[in-house]
Parts: C-alpha cells; structure tokens; sequence
C-alpha cells in the first residue's frame, strides 16, 4: 500500500540529501522511506528548479522591454 508523506516531510528529506550531504541509504535506514521514493523525490525537486530558473530568467527578460 503506498504511503503518503506531507511536502514539508519531503522537503527535509531533500534538504538531507542535498545540503547536508546525506546518502540516501542512510536516510532510508533512518526514516524508512525506499531508496527509489527519495531517488524519484530529488529528481522532482531539480527539475522544479531548472523549470523556475527558467520562467524567472524570462520574466527578467521580458521586463527590460517593457521597463524602457
């Protein structure tokens, strides 16, 4: 049965991971949650990053056209 985790679960998780450089087969051992779950939870995360950067660089883009 799957399990459900809140955003604010996940996002600790993926602050684990990635600024204090925890592996994920250790915080599988010490929250329980599959190492293909974190695995599919960071790839998430960088691709909602990489497409924020991306609508964040072209509203700066836009708004030199419409700011002159």
């Amino acid at each position: 049965m799957p399990h459900s985790y809140t955003v604010a679960f996940k996002k600790k998780i993926i602050r684990l991971h990635m600024e204090a450089r925890r592996t994920l087969a250790s915080i599988t051992a010490e929250y329980g949650v599959s190492k293909s779950t974190l695995s599919m939870w960071c790839k998430e995360f960088n691709e909602e990053c990489r497409t924020k950067a991306s609508l964040d660089h072209t509203r700066s883009f836009n708004s030199l056209w419409t700011n002159s």
